[in-house]
């Protein structure tokens, strides 16, 4: 208990310094598996999006099981499907407004804790995931390390996604304004850069 209440505290702590800023606003380059793995740490609106997909699937869920994994396994899929489109050079419009988007779908959804069926959590937070892989993909274009770099992302996105599934479970019956102020947080942030970028 007390591990998962630490893992809560880190996580949300992680969400509070996210909803202070954007990105350091300096392009990205991406190397090797390394850099992959570390920029979803570094990038405070990919950070954010990914422990609160994970945040929002614990408190959601009616219990324990596979149920808590729809949006997790939504947003690693369609993440690796944009990263590839990207990386194909299919251009879709609007990728930086649809990051800031996710960042306030996916705090509201964990300030109010709403439910929905397994597979609108899937669709739903894989349509922003796809964005996050195309910026990814856009990025990485061109690059001999793109694969090692999407599987470090990968990597860092599921941890990412588990540390949010830890803390929102550990937050289900207690400290619920906790969770209601890092999804308030989140949504700040998305509704911040969509000014930003208005």
């Amino acid at each position: 208990m007390r591990a998962s209440r630490t893992l809560a505290f880190i996580a949300l702590a992680t969400l509070a310094a996210a909803a202070s800023a954007h990105t350091d606003g300096v392009a990205h380059t991406h190397h090797d598996f390394f850099s992959g793995f570390t920029h979803p740490l570094f990038g405070l609106d990919h950070l954010a999006a990914m422990v609160a997909v994970g945040l929002w699937s614990a408190l959601a869920a009616r219990r324990a099981g596979p149920e808590l994994l729809w949006g997790p396994l939504g947003f690693a899929s369609l993440l690796l499907v944009g990263a590839v489109m990207g990386l194909q050079g299919i251009a879709i419009p609007a990728v930086e407004p649809m990051i800031a988007a996710s960042l306030l779908a996916t705090g509201l959804l964990v300030a109010s804790r709403l439910r929905v069926p397994g597979i609108v959590a899937t669709l739903g937070v894989g349509v922003f995931a796809l964005f996050h892989g195309l910026a990814h993909g856009y990025e990485l274009a061109g690059s001999d390390s793109a694969w090692q770099t999407l599987a470090g992302m990968l990597c860092a996105t599921v941890l990412l996604h588990c540390a949010g599934l830890a803390a929102g479970w550990a937050l289900r019956q207690r400290s619920v304004w906790l969770a209601r102020a890092a999804g308030a947080g989140v949504a700040a942030l998305g509704g911040a850069m969509l000014l930003q970028l208005a």
